[in-house]
Order: structure tokens, then C-alpha cells, then sequence
């Protein structure tokens, strides 16, 4: 059985799938087709429902849990990895007029700087890649960045403005929920607890041979020194991505509850 497995290119995704996607381990019978782009494009396929199993923004699965259920491995989940406000530094003090950049609509990237900036409305999306030049050429004011961009900022003159993810954790002592994996609610608990297993089998292979997927996390990351990428792994790859267990599963109901949405059946039973 095929399924069309949807995944960033960023290190930590790479990390998690290479032996899912490569057949390193056990995958009891399925076969993982990789659709590699950018999160807000798979969040907006997740929205078309083309793809059986992907990477979704929890922000985006607001909007899309009612055709997919949300595996218990897989996730960004943690403390101190939260997506970051920056600017120039001649432009502080930070203001309601700002131009503001933001990886995509449906990122929970642009939900936590609403929850920290409920009033600003002067907003516009880019690639999260883009972000730090359209800052420096001065197209916009500021702007949010996510993934590998944390570690690179300050060595392009650029200045944390706000730390969203730690005002998150300031407010609900609970890790912050970045995006899960989710599968198609057409699919039956069967195969919803077989992917499970190989999904979670899959990290824990990367967690005990983490020189295996070198190439594969290389051939993708953006930032192609090694040791940022590994920082980047660290970082967004924990306990949390092996299994939310029950402070993650709080973490993302609140996330869901916030929004105003139900959490029923949000998760793959297990």
C-alpha cells in the first residue's frame, strides 16, 4: 500500500522520515511516497485533502481536522523553540505601523504572533526563507521567522524584537505546539495504528543512528553547515516528536481550544 507522505525540507522533518521513506526499518507493508515543500504548501494541500499523510502547521489543522486525524509521534512540540519577531535594530521600538512578514496565513508561526499582537493587522506572507532579506532591503518592517532562520539572524545585523514561543509558554506553562502529522480520516484505525507504529519506529531509528540520515537531512536544509543543521535537529526533535504523551496532547487542546474549535477525535486512537 502506498500513501503520499508530505514533509518540509527542513532538518528536522528529513531527520524524522529518512528511514520511513528509505525502508530502513519495519514499515509493515506500506510504502511512503515523499512530497517535499515548503509547510504552508503542504498546509494548503492538507486544505485540498491531496495527500494522505503530511506535515500540517497546528494553526492549519484548525481548518482541516475534520478530514485528518493527528498521529501521536511525529510533532514539533518544546520549550524554547518558538518562532521569533525580529527587526533592524534602528527600527525599534517596535510599533502598530509595522509591515510585518510572515511565513504563510496558516502557520502556527503567524497564530502565536496574533496571540502575542492581537490589534496588528499590518501583515504580509513570504516564504520563511525570504523573511531576514526583505527585512534587510527594507520591503517590510520586521518579521517572523521560524526554522533554521533562529540561528542565522544576528550574524546579519538583525535583533529579536519578542521570542513568541516563550510568551506562549509565559502564558500557559505548557511547550509550544509548532505542527503535528496527520493522516486521512478515510483510512480505518488499522492503518491509522499502523503508521503510527512505523512513524514512531522511524524517529526512534534517527534518534539511535543519527549519522544514518546525514545525507538525506543535507541534501535539503537550507543552511548547509552541518552543525546548525544538527542545532536545528536538537531542537525541534525531542521526546515530544516520539510521542506527545499527555502534557503534549494538553498543549495542543489548548491550542485548539483558544481558537474556539472541538478536540474531539483529534487524535488517532491508539
Amino acid at each position: 500500500m502506498k500513501i503520499r507522505l508530505g514533509f518540509s525540507p527542513c532538518p528536522n522533518d528529513t531527520f524524522m522520515f529518512d528511514a520511513m521513506v528509505h525502508q530502513k526499518i519495519d514499515t509493515e507493508g506500506l510504502i511512503f511516497q515523499p512530497v517535499i515543500e515548503d509547510v504552508e504548501v503542504l498546509n494548503l494541500k492538507a486544505m485540498k485533502q491531496e495527500l494522505e499523510m503530511t506535515k500540517i502547521s497546528f494553526n492549519a489543522l484548525l481548518f482541516a481536522s475534520s478530514n485528518y486525524a493527528l498521529l501521536h509521534s511525529g510533532s514539533a512540540l518544546g520549550n524554547n523553540c518558538g518562532p521569533l519577531l525580529i527587526c533592524q535594530a534602528d527600527r525599534l521600538p517596535f510599533n502598530s505601523n509595522f509591515l510585518v512578514a510572515i511565513p504563510g496565513r496558516y502557520t502556527t508561526a503567524n497564530s502565536l504572533f496574533q496571540f502575542a499582537y492581537p490589534q496588528h493587522q499590518q501583515t504580509t506572507e513570504l516564504l520563511f526563507s525570504d523573511i531576514e532579506n526583505a527585512i534587510l532591503n527594507h520591503e517590510v518592517d520586521a518579521g517572523v521567522i521560524i526554522h533554521e532562520n533562529r540561528f542565522t539572524f544576528q550574524q546579519k545585523g538583525l535583533v529579536k524584537i519578542q521570542d513568541l514561543g516563550h510568551y506562549w509558554e509565559s502564558q500557559t506553562n505548557l511547550p509550544i505546539p509548532l505542527g503535528g502529522i496527520v493522516i486521512s480520516r478515510k483510512f480505518g484505525k488499522d492503518i491509522h495504528q499502523k503508521v503510527q507504529r512505523v512513524l514512531k519506529r522511524s524517529i526512534q531509528y534517527a534518534f539511535n543512528h543519527p549519522e544514518s540520515s546525514k545525507e538525506f537531512v543535507s541534501r535539503y536544509a537550507q543552511e548547509m553547515k552541518y552543525d546548525v543543521v544538527k542545532k536545528h535537529i536538537e531542537l525541534y526533535v525531542n521526546d515530544y516528536s516520539l510521542e506527545l504523551g499527555q502534557t503534549g496532547q494538553q498543549a495542543v487542546t489548548l491550542f485548539f481550544e483558544k481558537a474556539g474549535r472541538e478536540t474531539d477525535n483529534l487524535f488517532v486512537d491508539l
